[in-house]
């Protein structure tokens, strides 16, 4: 389909429905939405199969089902499973029969199957550690699950090592004594406490449709799969062509807490093939590379090998480059085999997920562009990339056709959420529809205006862009109030995409203008421009935004005596270091921010992240770092400015620590500013709890409407 047609087959749904009366978003319809995630296309290219989950504030939880759909237009979509718990990650088999997935109906998470036509779903393993991620090999012969066990059994037979474990496990859990103990970094991690358990790789045959035992095929004291979703794609390992070995991300071997030393290795794992016993050390095919490695993914012909690469060891936010290298090379000598090459060098991005063509040459991948995430193709022969089919929004999770010729994927923008999208080849043009229309009835009911970007002279004149989201009934006759929202990361961006977590569509709902901008760090605007952010957090950053609010000021609409902001995470940082910093606010919420960069680096996990970002610890060459733009230092303007600040914070949090909002609260009580804090015990760096995430939205907008009042005036 050429261009133009495309734009009119986006605009007919507005147009249509251009008569009717639509209301302004609800917080209780967040979570009306239906949430739809990791559509796969079955290898005919006939079917797509995908994930829907629903919420229930009532019952307080999400159910999550397969659904299929035909990828002839105008198909009508099906339930394919039928659970009350959470039904995800399907994968077809190779000959497109059987439908693998993860469910946790049994009580824990275990690996199931379906057929096609639907029926009774089988539970293919029983694991006392549950088993997820399933990935089949190319003849359909073999299973790969990932679980997290005690390593110490795991060299064990597998009966009676998963009986250890269950052992184990049941005696914590019924022991009176809480206590724990430990011996190493990590023992907690983002939101849950390790106790020294590793994610290991496990190998079962399927004959006939009978599941056989589970293998570990990676024993040892360390985690063969990412444990930080910061080095993965989602699908980080595989079978090679033939069966015969695993390829996998595996963490770094010692010192994970500040190594980013993710490289890819890889076992003999094939029933056809001798190994008595699993070894606990396994062969790494990137050692050249310090930086982190992984997602192995092999060309449909057998030849070739790309993964993810980066260069420099300890930023988890450089850029990745997708590597090729020949497959049968590593049939050689170590000091023989040919070296990697980038066939994204000369791409100023960061490839996400990727998917091979099956001519074995050409590989389409995601990345931020200029506030969108879209995909690219590249060809192994010449390394050029150019724009592929997807080029607006934000997509991801794609699959193809074994032809080729028909593709599914995830889309979503700032006015609507996730649906499963199609994309029928017809020599050089495409025809994009959306199959599952999960979301559509709903979308029909709301006024859900769409952004406008702009760009503005940054920090040294650099440009920065920005969204602005006008409010449903927006009238420029009149003066409206901002709400200034600052994404996290702070390797991060805004993109045109749809958040359950931060909307900025509820919050314009709410009778606001809301900007949503782009400042130094924020990825999708070349690597430099990402860069620009560690070690200054408070410098550039911070005069790109403040150069943002002025052209917000300059509005004719915006009311610059009703102006507040908001963030969470680097940006709930922001909000700190505005408090101390600015009195153009006339209230902020902080979700979960840095406030003392000393304390910050003793109680949270990944201590690499600070590292990069200071130059080291802090008792290291580069103290000052941890001084210049750390809000702590200059806490006695929050007295000055008494900006009124919400501060949520999160128990569960270990990435930023619940003792960095304490303090904060603390400091900001003492001094006497208008404050308070909402801490929920069970939640972690997002409030992801239905229930709890109502609640943190009514209570963020009752204290927003009582410092800056909505509407028009």
């Amino acid at each position: 389909m050429k261009r133009s047609a495309l734009l009119l087959l986006f605009l007919m749904p507005m147009v249509s429905l251009a008569g009717e009366k639509r209301r302004a978003m609800k917080v209780e319809d967040l979570f009306r939405f239906q949430r739809v995630a990791n559509p796969q296309i079955s290898p005919d290219g006939k079917w797509v199969v995908y994930a829907v989950g629903k919420v229930s504030l009532q019952a307080n939880t999400t159910t999550t089902n397969l659904w299929i759909v035909s990828t002839e237009k105008g198909s009508t979509p099906k339930q394919l499973t039928t659970s009350a718990k959470a039904d995800r990650h399907p994968r077809w088999s190779p000959d497109g029969k059987t439908i693998l997935f993860e469910s946790n109906r049994s009580g824990t998470t275990q690996l199931w199957s379906i057929g096609i036509d639907g029926g009774e779903a089988r539970q293919l393993t029983r694991i006392s550690t549950g088993a997820s991620v399933g990935t089949w090999s190319r003849d359909g012969k073999q299973i790969a699950f990932m679980s997290a066990v005690f390593p110490e059994y795991s060299t064990k037979p597998f009966q009676e090592s998963d009986a250890l474990n269950k052992k184990r496990n049941d005696d914590n859990e019924k022991n009176p004594v809480k206590a724990r103990v430990f011996k190493k970094l990590f023992f907690r991690h983002w939101d849950e406490y390790v106790e020294d358990k590793r994610f290991h790789l496990f190998v079962m045959s399927f004959d006939n449709g009978k599941p056989g035992t589970p293998r570990d095929v990676t024993p040892g004291d360390r985690d063969a799969y990412p444990t930080s979703s910061t080095f993965s794609i989602g699908d980080d390992f595989t079978f090679s062509p033939d069966g015969k070995f695993l390829y996998f991300t595996a963490v770094p071997a010692k010192n994970e807490a500040w190594n980013t030393d993710y490289d890819i290795c890889r076992v003999v794992v094939s029933t056809r093939v001798a190994t008595p016993r699993f070894p606990t050390e396994w062969e790494t095919i990137t050692t050249g590379n310090r930086a982190a490695d992984g997602a192995p993914q092999f060309s449909p012909d057998g030849k070739w090998l790309v993964y993810r690469a980066q260069k420099r060891p300890g930023f988890e936010a450089d850029r990745w480059e997708l590597m090729v290298v020949p497959a049968n090379g590593f049939d050689q000598a170590p000091d023989k085999r040919p070296k990697p090459r980038s066939i994204t060098a000369g791409f100023d991005g960061s490839p996400d997920d990727f998917v091979w063509m099956p001519d074995s040459e050409h590989i389409y991948f995601s990345a931020d562009d200029s506030g969108k995430h879209v995909y690219f193709v590249t060809s192994i022969k010449d390394a050029k990339v150019r724009t592929a089919f997807v080029d607006q929004n934000v997509n991801g999770s794609l699959s193809v056709s074994r032809d080729g010729k028909k593709f599914a994927f995830t889309r979503t923008a700032s006015h609507h959420p996730n649906d499963v999208h199609v994309a029928l080849q017809d020599g050089k043009d495409f025809d994009v529809f959306n199959c599952s229309q999960a979301n559509t009835k709903l979308r029909a009911e709301l006024d859900l205006p769409r952004p406008e970007s702009v760009t503005v002279k940054g920090a040294g004149g650099t440009p920065m862009q920005m969204w602005i989201l006008k409010p449903p009934g927006f009238d420029a006759t009149k003066k409206w109030p901002l709400v200034y929202l600052v994404h996290g990361g702070p390797q991060g961006a805004w993109n045109d995409g749809w958040s359950f977590r931060w909307n900025p569509q509820i919050w314009a709902a709410q009778g606001y203008v809301v900007a949503f901008p782009n400042p130094r760090g924020s990825t999708g605007f070349g690597q430099q421009y990402v860069d620009e952010i560690s070690g200054d957090w408070g410098g550039k950053c911070y005069d790109d935004l403040m150069a943002g609010l002025k052209h917000l000021e300059e509005q004719p609409y915006i009311d610059t005596k009703r102006m507040g902001a908001a963030g969470a995470s680097f940006g709930g940082y922001m909000m700190n270091w505005f408090a101390v910093n600015t009195p153009k606010f006339k209230t902020l919420i902080t979700h979960c921010g840095v406030w003392n960069f000393d304390s910050m680096y003793s109680t949270t996990e990944e201590l690499w992240f600070d590292e990069w970002e200071h130059g080291g610890p802090p008792w290291g060459k580069n103290r000052a770092s941890y001084e210049k733009h750390s809000p702590h230092k200059f806490a006695k303007n929050l007295g000055k400015f008494k900006t009124p600040m919400l501060v949520i914070h999160n128990d569960l949090d270990f990435r930023v620590p619940i003792s960095e909002g304490i303090q904060l609260f603390t400091t900001l009580q003492r001094q006497g500013v208008p404050s308070r804090m909402i801490n929920f015990p069970d939640e972690g760096h997002w409030v992801l709890g239905p229930r709890n995430s109502e609640f943190w939205h009514r209570e963020v907008f009752a204290w927003l409407k009582k410092y800056v009042p909505a509407g028009g005036r």
